[in-house]
């Protein structure tokens, strides 16, 4: 039977308060680029040199929603979040001090690994406390992620125009400790033990229909998070880029980008909603097939109007997908590897992004053309969308909800 605490009242006021927590903790992933002029101007690098401190932030990203998972699962979310929040908060005093590129970019590791803390363990965390609406709590969470993205560069902007980037840095420093950590302290509740018995018989349950164990299970899910997101990273890395090789300049880039941030936003709620009646399994197939439809549209596809309308078709096609991928871990395996688990496939998605931008940037070189470079991705997504339909040919899941 159900637990009183799951999807209660209590529950969404937890939600409420995680997401504005995932709002502020991310920010560290959409610094790093308001900062990257601002940086290339005081140490005289180049553009790739530059880029260097994204490039490490989003590794420490990526090993950060694995390691601070495990953390969540041992000691609890409040501890993990403090940790992260001072990790953040010196990590942002230090890059100010700086005195080379390398030592900068050094800096911006440790930085992604404290900012790792608004994605993957917030997400398992929340995952605790729903059964019933568990994928729209999920996607909500995840959400935090994008409206970081679409609210912070803005807010930063104006403050780099007046004090410089040391200045925003200086700010992020105090606001990553003075919001994070009294939030955190809000979090402090525990699921009960006996609360996870549903969760737990349902995992088991699904587990043993599909034949895998955990750990192959989660290197599965991993491979097909790498395919996803190989794809994804093609147009939300470059789009940019492309749009100034059409002719249409950066600032047509930046817009189709923010429609593409603004529509994930709108399909994380929309396959949260779908994910509480169909599962996180057919959630993850029907984003997954979206995706590679828009992918399509991009290759005939290549006026402004037109460029505009698919950019928004992918957002919204795209969304929902990582979520979803959180909502299988919880449907296959146990609540009390959750963080870990969780942790490891979303630290694969973003591995996916980040060879996914270097990937299609590579092929451009070779070629002089995005062309092959968006073929490519499609064939990336063809490898998730098999692994995930193998995946649900072999199961029927058994969501926690019907089990309750």
């Amino acid at each position: 039977m159900t637990h009183a605490i799951h999807d209660s009242a209590y529950s969404w006021l937890r939600l409420a308060i995680t997401l504005l927590i995932a709002t502020v903790a991310n920010v560290g992933i959409w610094a790093v680029i308001v900062v990257l002029p601002d940086i290339e101007a005081q140490f005289g690098a180049s553009r790739g040199e530059a880029s260097m401190p994204y490039t490490m932030t989003m590794i420490g990203f990526g090993l950060g929603n694995m390691w601070l998972g495990r953390l969540v699962d041992r000691l609890g979310v409040t501890r993990a979040l403090m940790g992260a929040a001072v990790l953040s908060g010196l990590s942002y005093g230090a890059a100010t001090l700086a005195p080379s590129m390398a030592t900068l970019s050094t800096v911006h590791f440790v930085l992604g690994l404290g900012t790792a803390i608004g994605f993957g363990p917030l997400i398992a965390d929340i995952s605790h406390w729903f059964l019933r609406r568990r994928g729209i709590a999920v996607a909500l969470v995840a959400s935090g992620n994008y409206l970081s993205g679409a609210i912070w560069p803005t807010l930063l902007a104006g403050m780099l125009a007046d004090g410089g980037w040391q200045q925003v840095y200086l700010a992020l420093a105090v606001i990553s400790v003075v919001a994070v950590v009294p939030l955190s302290l809000l979090l402090r509740r525990q699921v009960p033990v006996e609360a996870h018995g549903v969760a737990q018989a349902a995992a088991q349950i699904n587990a043993r229909s599909a034949g895998l164990s955990p750990r192959a299970l989660q290197y599965l899910l991993g491979l097909a998070g790498i395919g996803c997101c190989v794809a994804m990273s093609m147009p939300q890395v470059h789009i940019v880029a492309y749009c100034v090789g059409l002719g249409y300049g950066p600032a047509v880039g930046a817009e189709m980008l923010s429609l593409m941030l603004l529509g994930g936003v709108v399909s994380r709620i929309v396959s949260g909603l779908f994910a509480d009646r169909v599962g996180g399994v057919m959630t993850l197939l029907v984003g997954s097939v979206l995706q590679c439809v828009a992918l399509f549209l991009f290759l005939p596809y290549d006026g402004m109007a037109s460029l505009y309308l698919v950019s928004a078709l992918f957002g919204l096609a795209q969304g929902g997908i990582v979520p979803s991928y959180a909502l299988v871990v919880r449907e296959y395996m146990p609540p009390k590897e959750a963080g870990a688990r969780v942790g490891f496939v979303m630290m694969m998605t973003i591995a996916g992004m980040a060879l996914g931008g270097w990937m299609s940037g590579w092929i451009y070189d070779m070629t002089g053309s995005y062309q092959l470079a968006f073929i490519n991705g499609i064939g990336w997504n063809a490898l998730n969308i098999a692994i995930i339909l193998m995946l649900l040919m072999r199961s029927r899941p058994r969501r926690e909800a019907a089990a309750a």
